[in-house]
């Protein structure tokens, strides 16, 4: 709450400064207390600003598959429908006015991978297709690994 006050305060201290240097360009005490180093306000939103991270690679997400139904058939195997579960991990941002596509291969149908690509938008949007795999035993794990990543605008 004090750092909400203070900021506001700093706020408000520098759009008024900037008008009273115009009419009086002697500072008040409490305006000299109170007002940041001598710096231009812009540069300090300029130094603010976000830097994103513009070639994100297969390194920076973590994917896994959650299963949404199965079906088992003794030992002839299961039908399995799954959806993608994914997780951003780098420490940069990625970039809201950008959208990924990010292709990915899913292991354990008994016809060998499927490819499939989901698309993120907005840092947190995900589009994709669930997928309905059949597997050989009861026992085969289903595993996915990040293909690629394609940035666009």
């Amino acid at each position: 709450m004090i750092i909400a006050a203070l900021s506001s305060g700093t706020t408000a201290m520098l759009v008024s400064g900037s008008d009273r240097e115009a009419a009086d360009p002697k500072p008040t005490s409490a305006t000299s207390a109170h007002a940041a180093p001598s710096e231009d306000p812009t540069e300090a939103i300029e130094e603010a600003t976000e830097t994103y991270n513009d070639s994100p690679t297969f390194k920076d997400f973590v994917l896994s598959m959650k299963t949404t139904k199965k079906q088992c058939f003794g030992s002839a195997g299961c039908n399995i429908t799954v959806e993608p579960n994914l997780s951003y991990v780098s420490a940069t941002s990625l970039d809201p006015e950008k959208t990924l596509s990010i292709t990915y291969e899913i292991h354990g149908d008994e016809s060998g991978p499927v490819i499939q690509t989901m698309e993120l938008s907005d840092r947190d949007q995900l589009t994709y297709n669930a997928v309905s795999i059949t597997t050989a035993s009861r026992s085969t794990k289903v595993t996915v690994k990040i293909t690629d990543v394609t940035v666009s605008s």
